[in-house]
């Protein structure tokens, strides 16, 4: 009922004829399959842009602040400019051949056009499969050949930071590769982000940032037969276009996660369900006012900044901030200047950047009022209650309630979460499911535990979000998430239920520890680490031992200012047995002055383990954003027993 209450809120072109729901979670009665609502058709473009201009009248809203990687590189568009620019750019894909069902790759920096771009494929029926633009040409040309993609978005180039990064020479060599591999792709659309003033006097782009750039005279690599520039397919085009009318179950885009197999997963979501999800999500969990001004820092190229930078926020009619840069460039306060100067009321980030900003102290966040903030949320990890207090007492200043969500690329919104208001809060605590979706800790021989206890969190039946297969690879979507456990969606995360129902993700399954026949999470050994005022940053992994069986190998950064000594690491070992227990007490404590991460920050354990066990078969280590930390933690790691 609640869903159906929810699906009524949006414009469908026609009614489901079947059942509302129906599924199959167990492997052993036949295929896996998850059905919301088929029949029923839409356009989720339809309902984010033309349903909120024209129904709605909000025409002249704000849709987005863009704040580029400059201070001061600015730029802002409202809802009736984004659906016009939408609908052109959705005549130039068909101009160009793109059709309902066809893959098409965009690799782009956090820019409008991103935005533009998805919401183009939406609107005709495409998939798009957004390739985070940090990641190397291999990622990239493995992910095109994987969904046989028939078209590239990028743009020229754009800065991190103070760095440049040739967006489009990468996508060259990207291209090359999946020539050589017969793709299917054959052309390349490229938007002028650097050299955008150059292009502003045809009016496509008069509300261009100022460009405070630090270099705009980078050459574009340009191959006639296959290059087209945006701007000027853009010039021409009609801002009227009719939308694709999509069954619900029809499939809306791909994104690619990491799997243990190291071949990424082409995670697969559909129209209606996907787009009822995320909206009910955004709506409740940020408790959303039409005045709110909403930032999420994460960046379209991951399922958050699909979910709640892009669908969720659009399909309430919210105004967000899209921002390019970096949290601590050109200084260790630009998050807190851009809360102010937009006067963000509702802001969502990850653990990952609190402890980082947490690294620098009070001072650059108390330079801020910050008085516009009124909800936080955390996403990516389970957050360790001393960044948790820290982001709460500091930046929030005990006024703001955080929303500690749990959810993946496959859930497709929030499934374990507090709610404004609603939830007295545990610092770390994912704390309970949202509205119909049914959680399960399950023991090793796949029984349901009850009351307080510990095992694999696991759900009992879909919500309808949940991702419906791996692209074209199913079998692969039942063996990862439904063989383990017939009859359940497995997760692959540790979780703990307290004596009041909160939950507590300890962990991914492979982060668990068994020493000397005790479950440790290594979550909970670096959350110990943590609160150690020296320390910044811990990561903890499993080492063989000869007695325990499996010991605990600590790699922990330091905070500014702060000497690695014999004396620390004593008061490192006295942490963790104080906290968790003499069974908890880390063997092997290393200094790590960086940590190996991909470029979305997430720490790579799997290489952390290599570095333990001095195993230099690191595999594909492409998505480490910087190599050079892993030759230095190998070159003065720790001497072990085995």
């Amino acid at each position: 009922e609640f869903w159906d209450d929810i699906a009524k809120e949006f414009y469908w072109r026609s009614q489901h004829s079947g059942p509302f729901l129906k599924y199959n979670f167990d492997v052993t009665k036949g295929k896996i399959f998850i059905e919301w609502m088929k029949g029923a058709t839409t356009n989720i473009c339809y309902n984010l842009l033309d349903r909120n201009v024209n129904e709605k009248k909000l025409g002249d809203k704000i849709a987005f602040y863009w704040e580029g990687n400059e201070p001061g590189d600015s730029m802002k568009i409202s809802y009736s400019e984004l659906l016009h620019k939408v609908c052109q750019f959705a005549n130039v894909l068909r101009e160009q051949g793109i059709k309902k069902g066809d893959r098409v790759s965009i690799y782009m920096p956090m820019i409008i056009e991103l935005v533009v771009a998805m919401l183009a494929c939406a609107r005709i029926g495409a998939l798009h499969s957004i390739v985070f633009a940090g990641f190397s040409a291999d990622s990239l040309c493995e992910r095109i050949l994987d969904s046989s993609c028939s078209l590239l978005i990028t743009a020229d180039a754009f800065y991190r930071g103070d760095k440049l990064i040739n967006l489009k020479q990468i996508a060259d060599e990207a291209l090359q590769k999946c020539k050589d591999k017969d793709s299917p792709l054959r052309n390349c659309i490229v938007v002028k982000h650097l050299g955008r003033e150059e292009v502003v006097s045809d009016g496509i782009c008069s509300k261009s940032p100022p460009l405070k750039r630090l270099c705009q005279d980078i050459q574009t690599p340009w191959n006639s037969h296959v290059d087209l520039w945006w701007h000027e397919l853009m010039k021409n085009a009609s801002k009227e276009c009719e939308p694709e009318w999509c069954d619900a179950e029809d499939e809306l885009f791909i994104l690619y996660t990491s799997g243990s197999t190291g071949k990424p997963k082409g995670v697969v979501h559909t129209v209606g369900g996907y787009m009822i999800f995320t909206a009910a999500t955004f709506k409740y969990v940020f408790d959303h006012h039409p005045e709110d001004i909403y930032w999420c820092t994460a960046d379209i190229g991951w399922i958050t900044g699909h979910s709640y930078l892009t669908y969720g926020p659009l399909a309430n009619g919210a105004t967000s901030v899209l921002f390019e840069g970096l949290p601590i460039y050109p200084d260790v306060s630009r998050m807190w200047s851009i809360i102010d100067k937009y006067q963000v009321t509702k802001f969502y980030t990850a653990p990952t950047a609190i402890r980082l900003l947490m690294k620098y102290g009070n001072e650059p966040v108390k330079k801020y009022s910050r008085k516009s903030l009124k909800v936080l949320g955390t996403v990516g990890e389970p957050i360790n209650p001393e960044a948790w207090l820290w982001y709460y007492q500091v930046v929030g200043e005990e006024r703001c309630p955080i929303m500690d969500t749990f959810w993946q690329t496959e859930t497709g919104g929030h499934v374990l979460t507090p709610l404004p208001a609603a939830t007295p809060m545990k610092p770390g605590s994912a704390t309970f499911p949202f509205f119909g979706v049914v959680p399960a800790i399950l023991d090793e021989s796949g029984e349901e535990l009850e009351g307080e206890a510990e095992g694999y969190l696991v759900f009992k039946q879909p919500w309808p979000g949940i991702m419906r297969t791996v692209y074209r690879n199913h079998q692969r979507f039942e063996t990862t998430y439904f063989k383990k456990f017939p009859g359940y969606y497995v997760t692959g995360d540790g979780c703990k239920r307290d004596k009041d129902g909160y939950y507590w993700i300890t962990g991914r399954i492979d982060d668990m520890l068994n020493v000397s026949g005790h479950l440790l999470s290594t979550a909970e050994v670096e959350s110990a680490l943590v609160e150690h005022s020296s320390v910044s940053e811990a990561a903890v992994v499993s080492h063989p031992h000869p007695v325990k069986g499996e010991c605990l190998y600590c790699f922990v950064t330091l905070r500014d200012g702060h000497k690695f000594t014999p004396a620390l690491m004593d008061e490192l070992r006295k942490q963790v047995r104080e906290k968790i227990g003499p069974i908890a007490t880390p063997d092997y404590i290393q200094h790590a002055p960086g940590l190996p991460k991909t470029r979305s920050g997430k720490i790579m354990r799997r290489v952390l383990r290599k570095i333990a066990k001095n195993d230099r078969e690191l595999g594909d280590t492409s998505t480490v954003a910087d190599p050079a930390v892993i030759n230095h933690l190998f070159s003065n790691r720790c001497a072990t027993v085995l």
